[in-house]
């Protein structure tokens, strides 16, 4: 293998084999095991897989449920076994797949720190150097000395995170790690990845969140129904996920105002259509659709063309009722010269009930005739 490459998985496929009898009780496993006839059922977990990734690499894992996601962490973690093909690592790798294994409830928020970092290989000295870092991340002062199962749910993830992340590794597998904790605790989540994109480290993230895959990713793999169905670029990725899952809102959906008979986005200033506008200038969003469903919830986000979340909200956020099949949402364009798009959807009573859903509903370019520089001109002073 390659001194570029980080991880590398050659034709892999997984298969269970699931027993037909149940044992409910020790009699019926001793009579099941002298059986002359066993039957089981194979299940087929992945089917030939293979990818590579590149040292230092931000990579993504995107599938639903069931598609054999999770199985494949597995195996590269090293649980799972390939039944055929090779997996190859080069580097340390460090899997957080269930945050908090290795924590005994019965020990205090201390003693809890000790024990899950020796497990990921430090020494007591080396854990005290560090212990004020981790508790202060986690923002759990006040509670070190109390026993761990007297901790809530979001606390514990707190904890196992802010340990998680001082792992000496050269490759992290981190499943889902965005979604625990509260919306303070996921923004601090966010910052350690951003600082990660910074260092030599390899990333793979595990994620059904198209925006966070999006952000942080430089390619990404689609599994779905235990198959590759796609690798590479993350926005080309998260557009085959939504193709795969959610068909009908992908051919229902439509790009930069074209006259479809299910969802229009017409962009300018509310006279006129308009795809330039000049950095603070306010943009329009006319949507307009028709479904048999009632749509509840109306959705937009806005990103860079390199796909770099900018701003989102919906009208359940903002106290907007639905009650038509047309909408306009309003924006001041406070933005840095570059080139963006909006991403649109049309829901039912959840978000699971996708209507329409538009990745690149409509495309736009913003000119600053001023100095700042960024995505965003945030209101400051100055103070001597």
């Amino acid at each position: 293998m390659s001194d570029e490459i980080a991880i590398k998985v050659e034709n892999v496929s997984k298969t269970f084999r699931l027993p037909h009898e149940k044992n409910n009780s020790i009699k019926g496993a001793v009579l099941n095991f002298y059986k002359q006839k066993r039957t089981y059922e194979k299940q087929k977990a992945l089917t030939d897989i293979s990818f590579e990734v590149k040292k230092g690499e931000f990579f993504g894992i995107v599938g639903r449920n069931g598609s054999g996601k999770s199985t494949l962490l597995k195996m590269l973690a090293g649980i799972y076994s390939p039944s055929r093909g090779s997996i190859q690592v080069n580097g340390k790798l460090t899997p957080f797949i269930e945050l908090g294994v290795g924590f005994n409830p019965e020990l205090t928020g201390r003693e809890n720190v000790f024990l899950n970092g020796a497990l990921l290989g430090f020494n007591r000295k080396e854990m005290q150097a560090m212990y004020h870092d981790i508790v202060e991340f986690a923002e759990l002062e006040r509670f070190m000395d109390q026993k761990l199962k007297n901790y809530s749910s979001g606390m514990q993830v707190r904890l196992a995170f802010s340990i998680a992340i001082r792992a000496n590794t050269d490759i992290l597998l981190l499943d889902e790690v965005l979604a625990v904790g509260d919306e303070r605790f996921q923004d601090k989540c966010i910052g350690v990845f951003e600082d990660l994109k910074n260092t030599d480290k390899t990333i793979i993230l595990v994620s059904h969140d198209m925006n966070s895959l999006k952000r942080f990713c430089s390619r990404a793999a689609v599994i779905h129904d235990s198959k590759l169905e796609f690798i590479g670029d993350t926005l080309k990725a998260t557009n085959k996920y939504v193709e795969l899952n959610f068909p009908e809102a992908f051919l229902h959906s439509h790009v930069d105002g074209s006259d479809h008979k299910a969802i229009t986005v017409k962009l300018g200033d509310g006279k006129f259509e308009k795809k330039i506008f000049l950095s603070g200038e306010k943009a329009v969003f006319d949507i307009k659709w028709t479904s048999n469903q009632q749509a509840k919830n109306i959705g937009i986000a806005l990103f860079t063309e390199s796909g770099q979340y900018v701003y989102g909200t919906n009208t359940i956020i903002d106290k907007t009722a639905v009650s038509d099949s047309a909408i306009r949402y309003s924006v001041d364009l406070k933005l840095g010269s570059g080139d963006y798009y909006a991403q649109i959807g049309v829901f039912g009573e959840n978000d699971s009930q996708k209507i329409y859903f538009a990745e690149r509903a409509a495309s736009f370019k913003v000119t600053n005739q001023e100095l700042w520089q960024g995505v965003t001109k945030l209101k400051h002073t100055w103070t001597v």
